[in-house]
This record gives structure tokens, sequence and C-alpha cells, in this order.
């Protein structure tokens, strides 16, 4: 681990996929009764989907932890944005139309997610400020 800034992040990756799975499991095994989505999505769907949707985790932390922070920074981007998209449930059918174990899943999750956004987007500020060094006024 390179620094604490590292150990932040992984610990909030290791929440956010954590979180992202209890609401893509709920998800699954109660699919019929989340309103508002599509009869054609299927259990095993929902299940493939979280698979890829988290390979971007995998791989910007991958990279991250080779030292390839600003690409894996880039795509840890992308799949904490993944993460804000569960937002989306709220587009097919109000808050009100959801039980209080969907709203509670949906809602961590995106917790989550945007907790990653903010840790990443820190480290991608502290890496710029860190490569252009002092200003010459």
């Amino acid at each position: 681990m390179r620094n604490s800034r590292h150990l932040t992040l992984l610990v909030l990756l290791l929440l956010y996929a954590a979180a992202s799975l209890v609401h893509f499991v709920h998800n699954a095994e109660f699919i019929r009764d989340y309103p508002g989505l599509p009869r054609s999505w299927t259990r095993e769907g929902v299940y493939v989907a979280w698979i890829v949707l988290t390979m971007p985790g995998v791989c910007g932390w991958y990279l991250i932890s080779r030292g390839y922070e600003i690409i894996g920074a880039i795509i840890l981007t992308a799949y904490a944005l993944l993460g804000l998209d569960s937002l989306g449930h709220y587009l097919a059918a109000p808050f009100s139309a959801h039980t209080p174990a969907m709203n509670v899943t949906i809602l961590l999750e995106v917790t989550c997610a945007a907790l990653v956004l903010i840790q990443v987007l820190k480290l991608i500020a502290q890496r710029v400020r860190t490569t252009a060094g002092p200003s010459r006024e």
C-alpha cells in the first residue's frame, strides 16, 4: 500500500462493492416486485450485470495499486458513476412506490459510490498538484 489515501480508497471500494452486491442480490431475488423494471429482466441477468459492472472497479484498483494512479482513478470514476446510476430506479417509479428494503439498498449503494467518487477525485487532485509542482509566478 503506497499511502493512507490508497488504504482509504481500498476500504471505500470494498464497502461500495459490498453495498452494490447487497442491492443487486435484493434486486435479483425480488425482481418482479421492483416497480417499473422491464419484464424482460431476469434474476440471472441481474447477477451477470453486477459482475460486469464491478469489473471496472477491480481493474481501476489494480491499476492504482500498480502505480498507474491517473488511469486507474479515471476508471474508478466511471465505476463510481455506475453506482450513482442506481438512482435510475426513481426514474422508473417514485421513491414511495419502492419498499423500505428497496430504498435502503438503493441509497446505500449510491452513498458508497458517492464516497468512492469523492475519494477518487481527491486522489486525482493530489496527483495533479504533485505533478504540477510549485508555481513560478
